[in-house]
């Protein structure tokens, strides 16, 4: 008989064994689901520690990014970049122009909090109770983000202490897009210096930044006092029809081993291989190897019991004939059908987890399809390896049990 036809001869028992016991289907639904939501939750929060990750390399303009091989990520310059090396390589065949990016962190004094009549709102004390965000500056006349918000006020960016907010940011920043809808400008303290906030993008906090700011680099030198000498990341923009690998190899070859040239997709994936070695990305994938465990055992407990509260029918069925192999079909059945029906509602419940993530931790997190795919995938397997363990309780279906 070919396996077509078996497994739609035994498609009515498969079903008809499940809904026999309505509660404990129920159950076993719930368990199914339950094991969805923790895996949903565990991928989700790993997702959002690697979305927020890649918020800014995914931002710049450019092909090709310069950045210092001592830093393990564009955050931690360590002393970044020599102006001189984007010097060297805009001169390269192929390159456009080469621009400084200047990345650093400051504490952030929450508006509301700040009394602006204060004679001590720049005091040192300040900085020691506000939060930290990064700070990304560039030449105005030089754009470096691909954010048409930004784009089209880098004018505003020329006035002494004026910046950008991201309204991406976390709530404890205070509520400066809705004091700047209502004000038209809004006043905080960073590093004891006073910064007006002149206008407003997106673009998305994550685990290690609280939000970020935007300046030029003429205000980031006067309030963190570092100099522009040191580049966080050199943004290579490439003339139109330029090959981009042969471009790279020039100025790797021109530049010293301390200067990496990346591209963009080389850039991101270094920023995400740096902090998936971090110990709370090995937490949540081995948060989600326990939901499929869970999963696994729950299956495995109920096509267990059901077996074991049949076997005098398996029995029977395997004195008509049925080999151990259209049994397990049977069970096998069972088990995709469990693996179907709980998903629906774990990935619903999940759908809604994953919403009020995205509104507590203000890092955008959506229900991408290659993850609803892999959960799915691995629901299927989850059972198909329950119905299989379980099967071990069929060898024991004699049938001289039956008489």
């Amino acid at each position: 008989m070919k396996l077509r036809h078996l497994w739609q001869s035994h498609k009515p028992l498969g079903w008809a064994q499940l809904t026999h016991q309505k509660v404990r289907l129920a159950v076993a639904l719930t368990g199914v689901a339950f094991s969805n939501i923790l895996i949903f939750t565990q991928l989700g929060l790993r997702a959002l520690m690697f979305d927020g990750i890649t918020l800014l390399p995914e931002a710049l303009k450019g092909e090709l990014y310069l950045k210092s091989a001592r830093s393990p990520t564009i955050a931690w310059d360590f002393g970044g970049v020599s102006k001189n090396y984007l010097y060297q390589a805009d001169t390269i065949p192929g390159v456009a122009s080469v621009r400084p990016l200047y990345i650093g962190t400051s504490p952030w004094t929450n508006p509301e909090k700040l009394n602006q009549g204060s004679s001590d709102a720049t005091t040192p004390f300040d900085i020691f109770a506000a939060n930290y965000l990064k700070v990304l500056a560039f030449n105005p006349v030089q754009p470096v983000f691909n954010l048409p918000e930004v784009d089209q006020q880098r004018d505003r960016l020329t006035q002494p202490g004026a910046i950008l907010f991201d309204r991406l940011g976390q709530s404890g920043l205070g509520d400066v897009p809705t004091l700047f809808a209502e004000q038209g400008a809004v006043t905080s303290v960073m590093r004891g210096q006073r910064v007006q906030v002149v206008g407003l993008f997106s673009l998305g906090s994550n685990f290690d930044d609280n939000g970020n700011v935007i300046m030029s680099d003429w205000n980031y030198t006067r309030i963190t006092s570092s100099p522009l000498d040191a580049v966080s990341v050199g943004v290579v923009m490439l003339e139109p029809g330029a090959d981009v690998a042969a471009v790279q190899a020039q100025i790797v070859s021109r530049l010293p081993p301390e200067v990496k040239v990346m591209t963009k997709a080389e850039l991101i994936e270094a920023e995400q291989a740096f902090h998936a070695s971090f110990p709370q990305g090995k937490v949540l994938t081995f948060g989600a190897v326990m939901g499929f465990i869970v999963g696994m055992v729950i299956v495995y407990q109920i096509l267990y019991t059901d077996i074991s509260n049949h076997l005098s029918e398996y029995a029977t069925l395997k004195a008509m004939g049925y080999s151990d192999r259209s049994l397990w079909f049977i069970v096998l059945q069972e088990a995709l059908i469990l693996a179907v029906l709980g998903f629906i509602p774990g990935f619903l419940a999940s759908y809604g987890v994953y919403g009020v993530l995205a509104e507590v931790t203000r890092i955008p997190l959506v229900m991408r399809w290659e993850v609803v795919v892999q959960v799915f995938v691995l629901t299927i397997g989850m059972c198909a390896v329950s119905g299989t363990m379980a099967m071990n309780k069929l060898r024991s279906a004699d049938p001289v049990d039956v008489f």
